[in-house]
């Protein structure tokens, strides 16, 4: 019989390690029986018990008792004639008629009532009860409470969820929607597990999708065709903008090159009011804004740094990362950008040099700024959402917001204005709910609060319609929320009255301004005039003998600032040391009973100028001699204090008097 044998081979390396074993004498345990806890050993008997995992519900019907009904009708075609009397017979009842006529009640009860229906008639002609005293007033509106209700949800079709990215209705009224989704977490896409699908769904069908987009990168903007809702733009996470048409397939018809498109993730993709209808632009996390012929992808048409910096020559290492565009097919020229450090730029097309391009620049948030849109009704006028709160600005005030949203406990997201109702807007915040805020109606709190996802609200986009509105979150869902109709539509006066409000706060920021601008001018000029103080008075002291700078050397060193204020505390300190020492001397001389001291007699001197004499009294003061040591041994005035000071009276430290004339010269006669 021969062996059945198979032969593996392997490499000797995949064996792995040889297994050596070996025996050794280990008593791993060991317990031995213990006879004595025999006897204490019990038996248990068996005991069923069962349990219910299901709640238990209890049935109880209750029927009301049922009530019979029935039907009866009287059919009364004649008034109440007796038994005896055919009222068919006209003859009958004329005579019946004449018979009643002929009785006393009949007579006397007839004209009684007649009297009271008279008056009624009477008054009935003379007030017309059917007139309208107020047919010129408006009726009173009737208050309806805000309210909302989800018409539909799309889901995202992939297994791994992805967050919503950007939403774009079509221009046909809104029939499609067109979503995408990109989830920026660092290396979420390195592994390619996750798909870059996007999908274009029919708004009245959520169960599937109507068009699916599959760029090669995540797509992280997408915009419909003002005119053709058969074209789209999108930008991708990997700098590229492409096209695609719903008619040519699922894949883009064109794309730009990785030369000279951006570097970093494309965040904002807008279509330009152009006359081929082909332009767009786009900016990115890199700070570039690009213009793009849709025709011909491979060359740009313009570009732009978003450089912080106001000069000609612009750089891309300083230039701010772009968050969002802002573009109105009325202004065609002009634009604005949103940056991911909270500064907006005011920008024109038509500048030659960078300068001219960027107009202005303004810090507007802590945080990237989210959204940047006009008022559909009053363009100079644009909302911007960012950090904890939403502002809204005016094109005429360039320093701060005319109205703002008190902060939030949470960080907003999204917002945008109502295309119908001019002083709506909503704001999406990251705990899933929705604000919709009204300037009209109260501008401390939102008008609704829409709970709509238990995860944070991504993006928001209104129909145009301004019934619907479409939220996007970070779990893959895309809610269709409707709203009341006195959140649709405006009322007669709300325009009128909303243009007034926002010209009375631009007209009160720029009075702010104004005294913000002269206050700061104040403060300039007072530095200026210090600094020139300061300035002198150094100077003075450069000019000082060397002998009295060397006292300054040993002294520690003073800033220039503190140097004014040193001189003036120690003058206030010089004369109230002398003010209480004359108290006290004049204290101690009532106490001593001494009299006045004596005065010297006047001395006279010829001026030899003019020829006339001046005499002067003084009296001999009883004073001790006070030496003043200022700072550095100098006042204000530059006069320096070498150890004596001369006092009102005229007289020196050795009682010499000091006899002045009118040319400032002294003369000392000893007494």
């Amino acid at each position: 019989m021969t062996d059945l044998q198979y032969v593996y081979q392997k490499e000797r390396k995949e064996f792995g390690r040889q297994c050596q074993f070996a025996d050794k004498k280990y008593l791993m345990v060991s317990i031995p029986s213990n006879y004595d806890d025999f006897n204490s050993y019990i038996l248990k008997n068996p005991v069923s018990e069962g349990t219910q995992l299901g709640k238990q519900f209890s049935l109880s019907e209750v029927n009301t008792v049922s009530t019979t009904t029935e039907n009866r009708g009287i059919l009364h075609t004649e008034g109440g004639w007796p038994k005896d009397v055919n009222y068919l017979d006209s003859e009958q009842t004329l005579r019946y008629r004449r018979k009643l006529e002929k009785d006393e009640t009949y007579i006397t009860q007839v004209p009684r009532m007649g009297e009271k229906v008279e008056f009624c008639i009477l008054q009935n002609n003379s007030v017309n009860i059917y007139e309208e005293y107020f047919s010129d007033l408006d009726p009173a509106p009737i208050i309806d409470r805000c309210h909302s209700r989800t018409m539909y949800v799309y889901k995202d079709v992939e297994e791994t969820p992805r967050p919503i990215s950007h939403l774009s209705w079509s221009g046909d009224g809104g029939s499609k929607l067109a979503i995408t989704y990109c989830d920026t977490n660092f290396q979420k896409y390195a592994f390619g597990r996750v798909s870059f699908n996007s999908y274009i769904w029919e708004t009245e069908n959520p169960n599937r999708p109507l068009y699916t987009i599959s760029p090669t990168s995540p797509s992280t903007c997408i915009e419909y065709h003002q005119k053709d809702t058969n074209i789209l733009v999108s930008g991708q996470q990997n700098g590229q903008c492409c096209t695609f048409d719903t008619r040519a397939g699922p894949y883009c018809v064109a794309s730009t090159p990785r030369e000279i498109c951006h570097r970093e993730s494309v965040n904002s993709v807008l279509w330009i009011n152009s006359k081929t209808g082909n332009e767009c632009f786009s900016g990115g996390s890199d700070g570039q804004v690009i213009w793009w012929d849709t025709r011909k992808f491979s060359e740009r048409l313009d570009l732009l740094y978003m450089d912080p910096v106001k000069s000609d020559e612009q750089f891309l290492e300083r230039s701010y990362g772009i968050s969002v565009l802002e573009y109105e097919t009325t202004i065609p020229t002009r634009f604005m950008v949103g940056s991911e450090q909270g500064m907006l730029f005011f920008c024109n097309r038509k500048g030659k040099t960078p300068m001219e391009k960027i107009t202005l620049r303004m810090q507007c948030h802590a945080s990237p700024i989210y959204t940047l849109a006009r008022n559909p009704s009053f363009f100079k006028n644009f909302l911007t959402v960012g950090d904890w709160n939403a502002r809204i600005w005016s094109e005429d005030c360039k320093e701060s917001s005319i109205i703002w949203t008190k902060y939030c406990n949470v960080e907003l997201t999204d917002g945008c204005w109502s295309p119908t109702k001019c002083s709506l807007f909503y704001l999406s915040r990251m705990d899933g709910n929705v604000e919709a805020w009204d300037l009209l109606q109260q501008q401390s709190e939102p008008i609704l609060t829409i709970k709509v996802s238990d995860h944070a609200i991504t993006c928001l986009k209104p129909h145009e319609s301004g019934k619907m509105i479409a939220c996007g979150s970070a779990s893959g869902f895309v809610h269709l929320m409707e709203v009341s109709e006195n959140m649709s539509f405006s009322a007669k006066n709300d325009k009128a009255i909303l243009n007034a409000m926002l010209d009375r706060e631009s007209k009160r920021e720029k009075i702010l301004e104004g005294k913000l601008r002269e206050i700061k001018i104040k403060l300039k000029k007072q530095v200026e005039l210090q600094d020139a103080k300061v300035s002198d008075l150094l100077q003075l002291q450069a000019e000082m003998p060397p002998e009295e700078n060397k006292v300054q050397d040993d002294l520690p060193k003073i800033k220039p600032e503190l140097v004014q204020a040193l001189i003036e505390t120690a003058d206030k300190d010089f004369f109230s040391m002398i003010n209480e020492e004359t108290q006290k001397r004049i204290k101690a001389l009532d106490n001593d009973g001494h009299d006045k001291p004596k005065k010297s007699k006047g001395h006279k001197k010829k001026h030899e100028d003019d020829g006339t004499d001046t005499e002067t009294h003084m009296e001999h003061s009883t004073e001790e001699p006070v030496s003043i040591n200022g700072i550095n041994g100098h006042h204000e005035n530059g006069t320096a204090t070498n150890g004596y000071h001369n006092n009102e009276n005229g007289h020196d430290i050795n009682g010499n008097d000091h006899e002045l004339t009118e040319n400032g010269n002294d003369h000392n006669d000893d007494n």
